[in-house]
Order: C-alpha cells, then sequence, then structure tokens
C-alpha cells in the first residue's frame, strides 16, 4: 500500500504541475495586461510595474521564476493591491469552505437516505416522487436556483437579508450549492443499493433469517457506498472552493469570488494562485477517496 501511496503522490505533482503550466501559459496568451485600466498609465509606469513583476521577461523565464518562488512556499502578491496572496486565500478560503463543507454534508447525508429510501421502495410512490425532484434538480443549474431562492426568500418573503451573508444566514447559499450533488448521489444511491440488493451474499443473509434492518444497512448500505465516495470525493473539492455564480449571487466574500475578481481584472498572481489551490485540493480529495475504498470495502486490494 505504500508504494501505491507513493506513486498516487508522484502523480498528483506531476498533475498540479501541467496545470500550472497551462494555466499560466493560456492566461498570458490572452490580449492585455493587468495594468490596463480605465485611466490609462504612462508607458514609463506599466514599464517599471512589469520590470518589477518581472513581466518583461520570456514567458519560459517567467514561469522558471513562478514555480521556483512557489516551490519556496511564496504565492507571490496580487498585482491590483500588492497585498499577500496568502492573506487573500486566508481570508477568503475559510468562508468557502464552511460554505461548501454545509453544502456537500447535506448533499451527501440526504442524498444517500433518499436514494436508499427509493431503493428499497422501488416503483411506489416514494421512489416516483424522490427521482422526479432528483431529476428536477439535476436539470436545474444552480445560479437558476440561486436566483429563484434570492427572489423568493429575500426579496418577496423578507425572510433572509437579501446582502448579508453572514453564517447564520448561508441557508439559501447552501442549499443552491447542495441541490444538484445531492441529486445525483440519490440517483447513484439508488442504483448502488439495487446492485447491493440482488447480490448473491444479500439472498443468503436473508435465507439465514438475518434481521432485515442488519442486511441494509450492514451489507447492502455499506458496499453500494464506493460509487458515493468516487463521487464525493473531487465533488468535496470543488464545492469546498465555493461556486464562483453562487458566492456572487449571494454575494458571499469567499474564494470563488475572489477567482471572478481576479480574472476581470487580470490579476495573473491571484489567478495563478486560486487555480493552484483548487487543484491541489482536488487531487488530495481524489487519493483520499481511493484510501477509503479500502475502509469501506477490505476485500479491495492495492497494487
Amino acid at each position: 500500500m505504500a508504494r501505491y501511496i507513493i506513486k498516487r503522490v508522484l502523480l498528483a505533482v506531476l498533475t498540479v504541475f501541467i496545470i500550472c503550466a497551462i494555466t499560466f501559459f493560456l492566461m498570458h496568451a490572452v490580449p492585455g495586461g493587468p495594468f490596463n485600466r480605465e485611466k490609462a498609465l504612462s508607458e514609463a509606469t506599466i514599464q517599471a510595474l512589469n520590470e518589477r513583476y518581472n513581466l518583461d521577461k520570456p514567458k519560459l523565464e517567467q514561469f522558471y521564476l513562478y514555480m521556483k518562488n512557489l516551490l519556496h512556499g511564496d504565492l507571490g502578491v496580487s498585482l491590483k493591491n500588492g497585498r499577500e496572496i496568502k492573506a487573500i486565500i486566508g481570508e477568503a478560503f475559510p468562508v468557502s469552505a464552511e460554505l461548501g463543507l454545509k453544502a456537500m454534508a447535506v448533499a451527501l447525508i440526504c442524498g444517500t437516505v433518499l436514494g436508499s429510501l427509493a431503493a428499497l421502495m422501488r416503483n411506489k410512490l416514494p421512489d416516483r416522487i424522490i427521482i422526479f425532484f432528483s431529476t428536477l434538480f439535476t436539470a436545474v443549474p444552480s445560479f437558476v436556483l440561486a436566483t429563484l431562492l434570492l427572489l423568493i426568500f429575500c426579496i418577496k418573503l423578507h425572510w433572509v437579508p437579501a446582502w448579508n451573508a453572514t453564517t447564520h444566514n448561508f441557508v439559501l447559499p447552501v442549499i443552491a450549492l447542495a441541490a444538484y450533488p445531492m441529486a445525483y448521489i440519490t440517483r447513484l444511491s439508488k442504483t448502488s443499493m439495487l446492485d447491493a440488493l440482488g447480490q448473491d451474499y444479500i439472498r443468503t443473509a436473508r435465507a439465514k433469517g438475518v434481521a432485515r434492518w442488519k442486511i441494509i444497512f450492514k451489507h447492502a448500505l455499506r458496499n453500494s457506498l464506493i460509487p458515493v465516495i468516487t463521487y464525493a470525493g473531487p465533488q468535496i473539492a470543488y464545492i469546498i472552493t465555493g461556486s464562483m455564480v453562487v458566492e456572487t449571487v449571494f454575494t458571499v466574500g469567499g474564494l470563488g469570488g475572489q477567482f471572478v475578481s481576479a480574472i476581470n481584472n487580470r490579476d495573473y498572481t491571484l489567478i495563478m494562485a486560486t487555480t493552484i489551490f483548487l487543484a491541489s485540493l482536488m487531487v488530495i480529495a481524489t487519493l483520499v477517496c481511493d484510501l477509503l475504498y479500502k475502509i469501506v470495502d477490505p476485500r479491495i486490494q492495492y497494487d
């Protein structure tokens, strides 16, 4: 298993490096620059700023210098306000993490419960209602649902302040973020549960007179969780960084909003830092999920 972990870690490092390279060169290929403003700066000022941030050097040399600083833990400073990137991420990420973890917890718990219930009551009314709403939430984009929630509960009913994303008002962003993964996990859990319930060991347990609740929770549910874990790993990493559109709709001061602002302002260093941060979370979450397979199903062997 140690050999497998080492191979996966090396592959993860290579993946992050490739993402860094692609992001860096595509970002610099777009016309314009970070110092292009409505009020034009003088040529001397732009030249001095380019020299200050190494933007006057060839692209390969810029990439080498950036990766060299990155290996020393230096993410640089924002090209727009001069703030340390670490400080910006340190302020924005906890907000996105809180929102994302709450949304994913809701999606995992509700999706697994509803999917299992639909499987146990197959072709009955509860199953059809659950599948109808899971299909609906799968089809509705998160920004549409977020806008509807904002319109109904904030503007029409005045139950939640429209422009105040404090902790106790995270309920609407959580619903908007959790709707799609919850619907997907519901359908995934139903399929996995039906497959598990049709296995020989389930029929054997029933023939031996094992209690129904024990068959469901100890045998069927446990073995049906593997596809859910496969989906949940990368999804947790994605959702924990915050949905850019949902954060913008509810004016949540998270990492998603910072990323949108960085793109609009052509803030190269902030774009690179947030992209690397997201990529690292994705590969780490995928690795952790692969290791969790062994806990869920001891029969799995790592080569």
